[in-house]
């Protein structure tokens, strides 16, 4: 099929226009076509790597997820392709013998629980067009898909985003009018349960945990938010739209010029579900951002990964971040785990004339001015640049969900065009102890200790009875790095890492300065390759030791796009005034002061 022409000056940035997403949306679907079974009820993509469900699970999620793609294009009635019809063949296919071993046979939902995942997408698509396909089934399948969805009703089997599967759920089959009171009780007490996870400024933990990443966009505010909207519930919108709002003024922050979210956190194979929110609040009115501002950050993001190997040959979406990379996927991801990406097409359920797609495209934060800006409760400060566009997120205080060193999170620092880098190669952007052996400690859960206009702070455990403050202060694309040592040894040594580049200067440049406690010489680590692409790539290092019970080390780092940069000590003079105590006289001539002796700093 051909493809449609740019329009640059109605999309002066991208060139899309919503023909380009009704055209993505129909390749993606056709690609996946030759994989489903026989009655249309599993779609069984290649890949040498199942998930840690199954492969029967696996073949339910390349459906559901899929599915939900297919009843976004279909939104508006159009549907030239005859996508339903293939899906809906595979409801009756899928639910004809639930928990069998046959072909088109669907897992229950009691005893595999990615079923319950996949249920939502499953839902979630019959209420998006239940009147074009849901009432036209025979009853007969209606009651299948019903008592095959009910289970999802229960209490979540996982304490986090899990919750609002059940929710979704409940929403299709309360307007369906299957179980009213009990699809009400179940939406009730899935958004008192993620109540107690929403600690303001738009930002939600997922979980019992201090777990701050794109699960906030695409998952928790995603479906409470689109419930509210499609049941017509003016109270709940009342309640959920303004902190949709809220996380968009943060959440338009992480996305580069070049269409780039930031790769923080899990799930990083969902790529363009990072669209998914800013969609959402145009859709609902709740967003701070001007209709051509939401268009240029989707299509710019979709884009992104398109022109990037997203999908391979065959016109399938990979598992990984351009083309497929193992160590960004997590073990309950299959081959059909990236269609997830199908949340990023909810634009589509903005009809043609609206003006998110009417509107001229607007340049993006990163594009308009430099940004130094904390993100509410979270410990996150991101820091954007608009000479080059990019994004750096510096992290004091989110950590992974089950608390382990995870790359996706446990780095001080990360952005829209370096690493992180993963094992055996060392870490980047980290502070670490040296043992005797040379290898080096985990950061292990973060602290937070404060955050402020051009700051965040945070402390972790390295080992035990040794503790180490840290502090990033950030103008401009300047960063200052501190670490207060408490504890340790004397003469133990330590480690500052910076931003990971390509070997070849093909790409950003990173710049790693010391300025107190380290040798004045930076090093060169050797590493390897990242999400970002192939390497060889290296990683500046500083190294230390400590002298006293409390010592301090200071750094100045920089990452940045623009050509021939001056170097990052030319940017700062930094001043250490005390064993924890630094101050810092930017370019500019403004000044500002960070203990890390206290929880708090303020600028003097």
């Amino acid at each position: 099929m051909p493809t449609p022409p740019e329009n640059r000056e109605l999309s002066p940035y991208t060139g899309w226009t919503r023909a380009h997403w009704e055209d993505t949306a129909d390749r993606l679907l056709a690609a996946v076509r030759p994989y489903a079974s026989p009655g249309g009820a599993l779609v069984d993509l290649p890949g040498a790597r199942p998930s840690w469900s199954g492969p029967r699970s696996d073949g339910l999620e390349g459906y559901a997820r899929t599915f939900l793609l297919a009843a976004l294009r279909a939104a508006h009635g159009d549907d030239p392709h005859h996508h339903l019809d293939r899906y809906a063949a595979g409801l009756a296919a899928g639910t004809a013998r639930p928990g069998g071993d046959g072909p088109d046979d669907w897992p229950l939902l009691p005893g595999t629980r990615q079923a319950v995942v996949e249920s939502a997408s499953v839902a979630l698509a019959l209420r998006l067009t239940r009147r074009r396909l849901w009432d036209r089934l025979d009853d007969g399948v209606r009651a299948r898909v019903a008592e095959w969805l009910l289970p999802a009703l229960d209490p979540s089997p996982v304490d986090n985003n899990w919750w609002l599967f059940g929710l979704t759920v409940a929403g299709f089959l309360q307007d369906a009018g299957i179980e009213t009171d009990r699809a009400a009780a179940t939406i009730d007490r899935s958004l008192d349960r993620i109540e107690s996870w929403f600690l303001g400024d738009g930002w939600y933990s997922d979980g019992d945990n201090r777990a701050f990443d794109h699960y906030n966009s695409w998952a928790l505010h995603f479906y409470p938010v689109l419930h509210a909207h499609l049941a017509g519930d003016r109270a709940l919108l009342d309640r959920y739209g303004p902190r949709l709002r809220a996380q968009l003024d943060d959440h338009v922050h992480l996305f580069d010029a070049n269409g780039a979210p930031v790769p923080y956190g899990r799930s990083l194979t969902y790529r363009f579900a990072a669209a998914a929110a800013p969609w959402l609040g145009a859709l609902t009115g709740h967003t701070p951002l001007a209709p051509g501002a939401t268009r240029r950050l989707a299509s710019g993001t979709l884009r992104h990964f398109l022109d990037r190997g997203a999908t391979d040959a065959r016109g399938l979406l990979t598992l990984g971040w351009y083309g497929p990379y193992d160590p960004v996927i997590q073990p309950y991801s299959g081959p059909g785990s990236p269609y997830w990406a199908s949340k990023g097409f909810l634009g589509l359920l903005l009809p043609a004339d609206h003006p998110a797609w009417t509107a001229r495209e607007e340049p993006l934060p990163a594009e308009r001015a430099d940004t130094v800006r904390p993100f509410g409760p979270t410990g996150l400060l991101v820091q954007t640049t608009a000479a080059d566009g990019l994004v750096r997120l510096h992290n004091h205080g989110s950590n992974h969900v089950g608390g382990d060193d995870d790359p996706g999170y446990a780095r001080y620092a990360y952005s829209t065009r370096t690493g992180p880098t993963t094992a055996p190669d060392p870490a980047d952007n980290h502070f670490a102890l040296l043992r005797a052996d040379g290898t080096a400690t985990a950061r292990g859960p973060a602290t937070p200790l404060g955050t402020g206009p051009d700051r965040a702070l945070s402390a972790h455990r390295p080992l035990p009875g040794v503790r180490v403050h840290s502090g990033t202060l950030a103008h401009g694309r300047a960063e200052v790095r501190a670490h207060l040592v408490l504890g340790a040894p004397e003469g133990t040594p330590v480690r500052q890492t910076g931003w990971t580049v390509l070997a070849d200067g093909d790409g950003p440049v990173s710049q790693l300065h010391p300025v107190h406690g380290y040798a004045p010489e930076a090093a060169e680590l050797p590493t390897g390759a990242t999400l970002q692409g192939p390497g060889p790539t290296r990683t500046p290092a500083l190294h230390g030791t400590t002298s006293g019970p409390a010592a301090l080390f200071v750094a100045l780092a920089s990452l940045t796009g623009e050509p021939g940069p001056a170097p990052v000590a030319a940017l700062a003079d930094v001043r250490v005034t005390d064993a924890h105590t630094v101050v810092v006289t930017w370019l500019n001539g403004t000044t500002a002061r960070m203990s890390l002796e206290a929880p708090d700093a303020e600028d003097q």
